[in-house]
C-alpha cells in the first residue's frame, strides 16, 4: 500500500477517535448530539483553549513585572548591570564528589568540594560567620532576588538570633542557614571529641533556634582532617562546600590559576562591615554581582544543586 494511504488511514482514525469521544461525552450528559464542532462550555466556564491562553498571558505578564522590578532594584542599589536570571534547577541533583587533592584516608565521608558539577553558567554565593548584622543586606538581597546561603557560628550570632531568623524568611524560597561551628576554632588542632562538640553542638543550636538541622558544613578557614569529616557525618552533615573564589568590597580573590569563574563555582564572602574591610556588605554585593554578571553568570541557590 502507498505511504499516502497509510497517512490517510491514520488521520481518519484519529478523527474517528475524537468524534467518538465527543459523542460519548454527549451521551453521558443526556443532551442531543451537536451537529458540528466541540461542545460548548457550561455556563460560567471558559473554553479550555481560552483558559490556557489566559494562563500563559498571566504568566508572561508576571515574569515581565518581576524583571522590571529587578531592573529597578539594580538601579536603586547601584549595580552596573541587572543580575541575570538563573535557569531552572536540575530535576536530579548532580553527584558531588571530593575534589582531587582534598581527600582524606577515610571512606564514606562527606565530600569536600569547591565547585558543583554543572554545565549551567551559574555560581553560588555563600556568606560566613555572622559577625555583621546589616539590615541593608537583607533588603538588598530581597529586592534584587539574589539567592545565598549563610554558614553561621554561634559565638557571633548568639547576640542577635532574630536577625538570622529574619534572614531565613527574607525572600521567596528562603535563605538556608548552615553550620560553621560553635566557636570558629582551627579544627585540625582539636581532638575528635572536641571537634564533634564544635560541629554537632552547632547542629543542635541551628535546629533549636531556626527549626531545621543543616545538611551542609564549612570548617573555619577551610581547614579540616579526617576527624573533622567523621564528626560532621556523625551528626547529619551530608557535604562540605568550600569555595573557589572570595569576594570583598574592593576586590575578588581566586583559588584557581586562571583567576576566573567557572560553571558551578562557590563564591565565599563574610558578614563584615567598615570596621573590618573597605566598605559595607552592600558594597561587597555590588562588587561581586558586577563581576558575576559581567562574566555572564547568574547566581543560583546552592541547596537546589547539593
Amino acid at each position: 500500500m502507498a505511504k499516502g494511504v497509510h497517512r490517510s488511514s491514520r488521520v481518519l482514525g484519529a478523527t474517528l477517535v475524537v468524534a467518538a469521544l465527543a459523542s460519548a461525552a454527549t451521551a453521558c450528559s443526556g443532551g442531543p448530539e451537536p451537529a458540528a464542532g466541540p461542545p460548548a462550555p457550561a455556563a460560567g466556564q471558559q473554553a479550555p483553549a481560552q483558559g490556557a491562553s489566559a494562563a500563559l498571558a498571566k504568566y508572561v505578564e508576571k515574569v515581565r513585572e518581576q524583571r522590571a522590578a529587578r531592573v529597578a532594584a539594580a538601579k536603586k542599589w547601584g549595580l552596573a548591570r541587572t543580575p541575570l536570571d538563573a535557569p531552572a534547577p536540575p530535576a536530579v541533583k548532580p553527584r558531588i564528589t571530593t575534589r582531587k587533592g582534598f581527600e582524606t584516608d577515610g571512606e564514606g565521608l562527606p565530600p569536600v568540594f569547591t565547585t558543583v558539577p554543572t554545565k549551567q553558567k551559574v555560581v553560588f554565593l555563600t556568606i560566613d560567620d555572622g559577625a555583621e548584622k546589616d539590615p541593608e543586606l537583607l533588603r538588598m538581597m530581597k529586592e534584587l532576588k539574589i539567592p545565598y546561603s549563610a554558614f553561621i557560628s554561634d559565638y557571633v550570632v548568639k547576640d542577635d538570633y532574630g536577625y538570622f531568623a529574619r534572614m531565613q524568611t527574607s525572600q521567596e524560597g528562603g535563605v538556608a542557614l548552615h553550620n560553621h561551628t560553635l566557636n570558629h576554632r582551627y579544627l585540625p588542632g582539636l581532638s575528635y571529641s572536641r571537634q564533634k562538640r564544635e560541629i554537632c553542638g552547632m547542629q543542635d543550636v541551628i535546629e533549636k533556634r531556626f527549626g531545621k538541622r543543616p545538611s551542609l558544613f564549612r570548617p573555619p578557614y577551610g581547614n579540616y582532617n579526617e576527624d573533622t569529616l567523621r564528626a560532621a557525618k556523625s551528626c547529619g552533615v551530608k557535604a562540605v562546600p568550600l569555595w573557589a573564589s572570595e569576594a570583598f568590597p574592593d576586590r575578588m580573590e581566586w583559588r584557581e590559576w586562571d583567576r576566573d569563574l567557572h560553571p558551578g563555582d562557590i563564591v565565599l564572602t563574610h558578614f563584615r562591615g567598615k570596621d573590618d574591610w573597605k566598605g559595607t556588605m552592600p558594597d561587597m554585593i555590588r562588587r561581586v554581582m558586577n563581576v558575576i554578571t559581567a562574566k555572564g553568570y547568574a547566581v543560583a541557590k546552592l541547596e537546589d544543586y547539593v
